[in-house]
């Protein structure tokens, strides 16, 4: 049986499509925000630097060299603007980095005139500078020790760090919200497959197709308990009524039969009718199954008791004592006989009492139970036909004692009993039949 190699249920990939989602928006939202804030904050941080350096224009540009060196040493003792004169061996780098600055910039040529200069450093002090001109001289003015920025600050990234919390949880919420009636279907479901058809789900949901889709499981499973009344109904009757027969027969031939040779003969013709209606009723039977931890090594070897006769078939057994499985004690006595009578009939060579070699190991939560005959096996091409019912492997396989009925038996109830089947060819010829049970403990 193949198994996915990554299942993701739908909770956790609604979840996570969610959370994705919303965490893309709260940042978009976020720089979105911050888009919005440069174009004002530009303009406000240009105007009051324009009036700035109006302002210190003004008050260099009425007065002589020794008032421009008072004025300029009063600047520069204020902590908020510093003036300096500007020299041709300066060097300063470009404040245009990014929107904002480009956007602030721009806005200070449009005020002051397209000669002036903004720069975010000079001579490797970095800050806001300005250069302007009054005459031929030429002035740097420093309004801030960093260059001005748009930037989430620090207590801002606590409200984005509460929004992403939310997000994820408000997703995990409507996630489970909505998985809830797929969960509640997915549960019942489940349970119709182990035969509890009284199974029923909320008809009152306020959401309309959740509540169309509990209505038809509903009435679906209301059938199927029908179905299966009437099946159980039909099953005992069709056994009395055939085995009234057989028996009769069996008895008129006992009695009025004088060749012996004949009334053998249809003495196993009438037992041969019976072991297929067993078949029959085995297959059909809903049986209630009770799963109690086993010894599997005990409930193998008293299977096998049935069948310790050398001249048809001679079984060896390979299971560690300490093996345990979660099995229907009769449910999984029926799934051994089935595969040992299939191996007394077909797992043999000619003239050759059948060999059945039984192991098992466990892997992880299960325990793989292996039963191999070394007959002539079965076409690749059929194997995967083999629990078909009324299906027999080849030509050499369909003797008129069985209904073809053994293998599917056992596919049955290993899956009623939530284990796994796997039909194939030995290396080295035979059939292998590979039973993966639930490991107890």
């Amino acid at each position: 049986m193949s198994r996915p190699q990554l299942a993701l249920n739908l909770f956790w990939r609604t979840f996570a499509l969610q959370a994705l989602l919303l965490v893309g928006v709260v940042l978009a939202w976020q720089q979105t925000f911050k888009a919005l804030e440069a174009e004002p904050r530009a303009l406000e941080a240009a105007q009051q630097l324009a009036g700035l350096v109006n302002l210190s224009r003004a008050a260099l540009a009425h007065g002589d060299a020794i008032s421009r060196v008072a004025v300029i040493r009063s600047l520069s003792s204020s902590e908020a603007v510093q003036v300096r004169v500007a020299e041709s061996s300066d060097r300063w780098r470009p404040y245009e980095e990014n929107a904002f600055s480009r956007r602030l910039a721009a806005e200070l040529r449009g005020r002051l005139g397209p000669d002036t200069v903004v720069a975010r450093s000079v001579n490797e002090e970095y800050g806001l500078w300005v250069r302007f001109s009054i005459e031929r001289d030429a002035f740097w003015l420093q309004t801030s020790a960093a260059p001005l920025s748009i930037s989430t600050e620090g207590s801002n990234w606590w409200w984005i760090a509460i929004a992403l919390v939310a997000t994820v949880l408000g997703s995990a919420a409507i996630a489970r919200l909505i998985n809830r009636p797929l969960r509640e279907l997915a549960d019942a479901a489940g349970r119709i497959r182990e035969g509890e058809y009284d199974s029923r789900l909320d008809e009152s949901t306020l959401t309309s197709e959740v509540r169309k889709v509990n209505m038809g499981f509903n009435r679906m499973a209301r059938e199927l308990g029908k179905m299966e009344e009437d099946r159980t109904v039909m099953l005992a009757g069709l056994s009395h009524d055939l085995r009234t027969p057989l028996a009769r027969l069996r008895l008129e031939a006992e009695m009025s039969v004088s060749d012996e040779l004949a009334r053998q003969y249809m003495a196993q013709d009438i037992d041969q009718l019976d072991a297929i209606i067993n078949k029959f009723m085995d297959y059909a039977r809903p049986s209630e199954l009770q799963l109690h931890t086993l010894s599997l090594a005990e409930l193998v070897e008293h299977q096998a008791q049935a069948f310790r006769d050398p001249s048809q078939l001679r079984i060896s057994c390979r299971l560690q004592p300490q093996l345990q499985v979660l099995a229907d004690e009769t449910e999984l006595g029926r799934v051994l006989l089935n595969v040992f009578e299939n191996a007394r009939r077909y797992g043999h060579a000619p003239n050759e009492a059948a060999w059945v070699e039984v192991s098992a190991e466990a892997q992880g939560r299960w325990v793989a139970l292996r039963l191999r005959d070394h007959g002539p096996g079965v076409p690749p091409d059929k194997l995967s036909r083999l629990t078909t019912p009324f299906f027999r492997g080849d030509a050499a396989r369909t003797a008129a004692t069985g209904a073809g009925l053994g293998l599917a038996i056992v596919e049955k109830s290993v899956q009623r009993m939530g284990g796994e089947l796997e039909i194939a060819n030995a290396e080295g010829g035979g059939l292998l039949t590979t039973i993966r049970l639930q490991r107890a403990g």
